[in-house]
């Protein structure tokens, strides 16, 4: 990988990860943890918070990735599949840059026939 391609790339995790970050941060302010008497009130309250709840951990898990990616790139090992070794195509980095896994290698991992 050429020098101003990582260059672009740790912009786009570094600007993705404050994102995230403010993502969490916005979420985990919006919690309250009040009391609801009316039982409908509560059942939307408590399917409310499982969705944030998920929500929140899609976030943390894209932010490890991110941060995952990070270190990737300061060690020298961006852009390598973390499954097969092959080199993880340009395009793929450009729509995906935290992308541990070529699309096919990735596939595979989708349908069960190799764990991460």
């Amino acid at each position: 990988m050429d020098a101003a391609f990582l260059a672009q790339q740790q912009e786009k995790l570094l600007k993705k990860r404050h994102e995230l970050r403010l993502a969490l941060n916005l979420t985990s302010q919006g919690e309250s943890g009040e009391e609801v008497k009316d039982p409908l009130d509560a059942a939307v309250t408590y399917a409310n918070r499982e969705l944030v709840a998920r929500q929140v951990d899609q976030y943390r898990q894209l932010l490890q990735d991110v941060e995952d990616a990070l270190e990737r790139i300061a060690a020298g090992e961006y852009g390598i599949c973390q499954g097969s070794g092959e080199e993880i195509p340009r395009k793929r980095l450009e729509a995906v840059p935290w992308a541990r896994y070529t699309a096919a290698y990735q596939e595979k991992i989708e349908r069960g026939l190799v764990s991460e």
